[in-house]
C-alpha cells in the first residue's frame, strides 16, 4: 500500500501543477518538477522512491518520448527545412559548445561536460508555441522557422545521446575504436527503424517485399484498424522499437520517439471514431503528459534536495551558465535565420528568444545522465535543472517584450 500511496500523492502534486499551469501560463511539466521538489525537500516525499514508482516513471519517459515523436507530422516539417537548417544546426551547436566549456570550466571532466551540452541542446518548443500564442504569433514565419528547427535539433539531440550517453556511462576512458562502434550502432538503429517506416509499415507495399507472406496483403493500416485496437497497437509498438533501441545499447525513449516519428496519419482511420488518429493520439497524449508522464518529472524533482551550501558553492555556476547559453542561444539563432533562413534582423530575434527554453528532452538527459548511470554529479545536476528553470521563465518574457518590434518589421515587410 505504500507504493499506492506514494503515487496518490505523485497524482495530487500533478492536478494541481495543472491548476497552478493554467494560472501562471507556464508549462505544467516545470510544476511538476518544482512541486516534487518541494515536496521532497519537506520530507513528504522521498528522492529515493521505490521500485513501483521508478518502473513507472520509466515507463513514464517512453510515453512522453513517443508522444512527442507521434504529434510530428514529418511532412509538415520537410518544406521548410531548407530554410531552417541553418537555424537548426548553429542553434544547437552553439548552445551546446556554450555548456560544454561551462561545465568544463567547473567541473573539468569530459563525460559531465558532455552531458551538460547535451542538455542545453534541445528547444522546449511546445513551450514557445504557446508564448507565441499568447502574443497573437503562433502562424506567423517565425513560428514556423522554430517549429522545424526543434524538430531537427531534437532528432539530432536524440541521436547525440544514442553515441555519447554509452560513452560517457563507461568505465574507461574515451577510445577511439569504442567511439566508432557506438556511431555505427545508432546509424544501423536508426536505419532499422527508417525501413521499417520506409517499407514494411506502409499499407501498400512493393516490390521484393510483396512477397513476403501476409506482409504483401496486409500493412500497417489493417493492423491499426483491427478490434479499434489502434491505442494498444502503438504503446505495444513503441515499447518494441524502445526494447529494439536497447538492445542496440540505447536508452528506450529514443526508441519509443522513432516509432512515433515513423507512423503516418493515413494508416489510421479517418473519421473522428474509435481507433482513428484523432482518437488514439488524444488517448497517448493523455497518458503521457496527464497521469503516467507526470510521474517521471515529479519523481526527477523529488531528487532535487536543497542544501544551503551546495547552493551557495553552485550559485555563480547557474549565473554564468544561464548566460552563456543565453546569449550563444539567441546570437547563433539569429544570425543563422539572417544569414541562412532569409529572416531579417527582427525575425531572427524572435527565433532566438523562442529557442531558449529547455523542456522534456532535457530533462531526460538528465535523468539518464544524473539518475540511471551517474554520469552528472550533484553539483552539475543542481545547475542544470535551475538554469532550465530560468531559461524557460525567460522564453515567454523576451518574446512579449520583443513582439512590438517584430510585428513593425513584419508590417514593413509586407508593405
Amino acid at each position: 500500500m505504500e507504493s499506492l500511496t506514494y503515487l496518490a500523492l505523485i497524482w495530487g502534486v500533478v492536478f494541481i501543477a495543472n491548476v497552478l499551469a493554467q494560472y501562471t501560463k507556464m508549462l505544467p511539466v516545470l510544476w511538476f518538477l518544482a512541486l516534487g521538489s518541494i515536496l521532497a525537500n519537506a520530507g513528504v516525499i522521498s528522492g529515493d522512491g521505490d521500485q513501483f514508482i521508478s518502473v513507472l516513471a520509466n515507463l513514464g519517459i517512453i510515453l512522453i518520448m513517443f508522444a512527442l515523436g507521434f504529434e510530428e507530422n514529418v511532412g509538415n516539417f520537410m518544406s521548410s527545412i531548407k530554410k531552417s537548417w541553418g537555424i537548426a544546426l548553429f542553434g544547437a551547436i552553439a548552445p551546446f559548445t556554450a555548456a560544454y566549456l561551462v561545465a568544463d570550466y567547473y567541473w573539468a571532466n569530459v563525460n559531465i561536460s558532455l552531458m551538460c551540452g547535451l542538455t542545453m541542446t534541445a528547444t522546449a518548443v511546445s513551450l514557445t508555441m504557446i508564448s507565441l500564442q499568447n502574443v497573437g504569433l503562433a502562424n506567423s514565419l517565425a513560428a514556423t522557422r522554430i517549429m522545424t528547427s526543434a524538430v531537427l535539433d531534437d532528432i539530432a539531440s536524440l541521436a547525440l545521446v544514442a553515441v555519447l550517453v554509452p560513452l560517457a556511462s563507461g568505465a574507461g576512458p574515451f577510445d577511439l575504436q569504442l567511439l566508432a562502434v557506438t556511431a555505427l550502432k545508432a546509424v544501423l538503429f536508426f536505419v532499422v527503424v527508417s525501413v521499417l517506416g520506409a517499407a514494411i509499415f506502409p499499407h501498400n507495399v512493393s516490390g521484393w517485399l510483396r512477397h513476403i507472406p501476409l506482409l504483401g496483403r496486409y500493412g500497417l493500416r489493417n493492423l491499426l484498424n483491427f478490434g479499434r485496437h489502434s491505442t494498444l497497437t502503438v504503446l505495444l509498438l513503441a515499447l518494441l522499437v524502445g526494447l529494439l533501441a536497447h538492445e542496440f545499447g540505447f536508452h528506450p525513449a529514443i526508441g519509443a520517439y522513432m516509432a512515433g516519428l515513423i507512423l503516418k496519419e493515413e494508416y489510421f482511420q479517418r473519421k473522428q471514431q474509435k481507433g482513428s488518429w484523432e482518437d488514439t493520439k488524444r488517448i497517448v497524449e493523455n497518458m503521457a503528459f496527464s497521469w503516467i508522464g507526470p510521474v517521471f518529472f515529479v519523481n526527477l524533482g523529488a531528487k532535487l534536495i536543497f542544501d544551503k551550501d551546495l547552493m551557495i558553492s553552485v550559485f555563480p555556476n547557474i549565473i554564468i551558465l544561464v548566460l552563456a547559453v543565453f546569449f550563444a542561444q539567441i546570437i547563433s539563432a539569429t544570425l543563422a535565420a539572417r544569414y541562412t533562413g532569409g529572416m531579417d534582423w527582427a525575425g531572427g530575434m524572435m527565433i532566438g528568444f523562442g529557442m531558449l527554453g529547455r523542456a522534456e528532452l532535457a530533462f531526460v538527459v538528465m535523468d539518464i545522465a544524473y539518475v540511471q548511470n551517474a554520469i552528472l554529479n550533484k553539483e552539475a545536476f543542481f545547475t542544470l535543472m535551475v538554469t532550465a528553470f530560468v531559461l524557460n521563465i525567460l522564453v515567454p518574457i523576451t518574446i512579449t517584450l520583443w513582439r512590438p518590434y517584430y510585428m513593425t518589421s513584419e508590417t514593413r515587410n509586407s508593405e
